[in-house]
């Protein structure tokens, strides 16, 4: 890969808790304009990996380069003005109940930016507008549904107007209907703002209809085993951990049989 086309390198990455390691030797390339999934069974460290490329989990060992700057080599001031880059929508869309929808999505702009109120209020109808959600901008969390938190989390997630974005199962409680309007929403943030995306999930026909890239964890090596696009995988990778994740296959091992 061209390094002008890379947006995140990870190298070598670890992370452990103790004696307890969850992630070992990840390295992959993100390439700009991407949506790449993070892949693997339950407990294999998808989300705590999410943590460390946006600043939440310091890794114990390797680099997380954004650009050419190595994230956690950098200080605090620095960090928080690279984090301006990212927008993340965390798995349970995360506002705050308090809040109106509007003011949820308010909220980036007010902290980081000198922007004056009546401006931020017209950049927040933007935001809402493109991901369909202009109607609520004026309703708590709890009046909307599951779906439309979502896509409220969405505009909350652009409202930096970043370049790279990250989101956290973002499928996980919606049927199947209000899954594929979210699938088509995301191609619309990568095709129509240019963001680069990064998707842990484990919901296969999302991962299918977007994902051009991707890796694979393994719980039990606690490294990446297959890297590629998941239909790709689906349709070539011969490893059999991968083969079983992908085909929706559960391993049982022979302890396992014997229950019951």
């Amino acid at each position: 890969m061209n390094a002008a086309d890379t947006i995140i390198s990870v190298r070598d990455l670890g992370l452990s808790f103790g004696p307890k390691v969850i992630q070992q030797n990840v390295s992959f390339d993100l390439k700009r304009g991407s949506i790449f999934a993070v892949m693997g069974g339950s407990g294999c460290g998808k989300s705590t990996l999410l943590k460390s490329m946006i600043g939440l989990l310091r890794p114990t060992a390797g680099q997380i380069l954004v650009g050419q700057e190595d994230y956690w080599a950098q200080n605090d001031k620095r960090r928080t003005e690279i984090n301006h880059r990212f927008g993340v929508l965390f798995q349970s869309a995360a506002l705050w109940s308090s809040m109106t929808v509007g003011e949820n999505v308010a909220l980036p702009m007010e902290m980081f930016t000198p922007l004056p109120p009546d401006v931020i209020r017209r950049l927040v109808e933007l935001k809402l507008g493109f991901v369909g959600m202009e109607q609520a901008i004026d309703l708590m969390p709890s009046e909307i549904s599951g779906g439309m938190r979502k896509r409220a989390g969405l505009a909350r997630a652009i409202a930096l107007d970043p370049d790279i974005l990250f989101f956290d199962e973002p499928s996980a409680g919606l049927d199947p209907i209000t899954s594929a309007r979210l699938d088509d929403l995301i191609l619309t943030l990568r095709d129509g703002l240019g963001a680069t995306i990064v998707i842990v999930s484990h919901e296969l026909p999302s991962l299918f209809a977007i994902a051009d890239d991707g890796i694979f964890l393994d719980a039990k090596t606690h490294t990446p085993i297959a890297r590629g696009a998941p239909r790709d995988l689906r349709d070539h990778c011969t490893i059999p951990e991968v083969m079983a994740f992908m085909n929706r296959q559960a391993e049982i091992s022979p302890t396992d049989e014997t229950k019951g």
